[in-house]
């Protein structure tokens, strides 16, 4: 599967189906985004911004909650300089990083 870097996104028209993949480094839920989670991924490129609706939350928990290496398949929103991935179907390739620890700044 193809993803795309974050400088390749930077490009992407509004609406592109697009697939990123990087290191999520910030999980957030604000109390007021009514169930949403906000949350970044970083490749060699750039970071990435994500949204998580709540549907997409309730079907893929463990890989919104977990999954350290993650590859994202969604629709680029670009507003201005206001980018980011709304997330349709997430894969956990975690495993791919072997023994490297990484961590995320996450909200629980």
């Amino acid at each position: 599967m193809n993803y795309a870097t974050a400088e390749q996104l930077s490009h992407c028209r509004n609406g592109r189906r697009v697939r990123a993949c990087g290191i999520v480094t910030v999980r957030q839920r604000p109390a007021t985004a009514s169930g949403t989670i906000f949350a970044t991924i970083e490749d060699e490129t750039g970071t990435v911004n994500l949204i998580y609706w709540p549907d997409l939350i309730e079907r893929q928990r463990k890989e919104v909650l977990g999954a350290t290496l993650l590859g994202v398949v969604g629709i680029w929103q670009r507003q201005g300089e206001v980018r980011h991935l709304v997330a349709q179907e997430l894969i956990d390739l975690s495993p791919m990083l072997g023994r490297l620890m990484v961590e995320s700044r996450d909200f629980h």
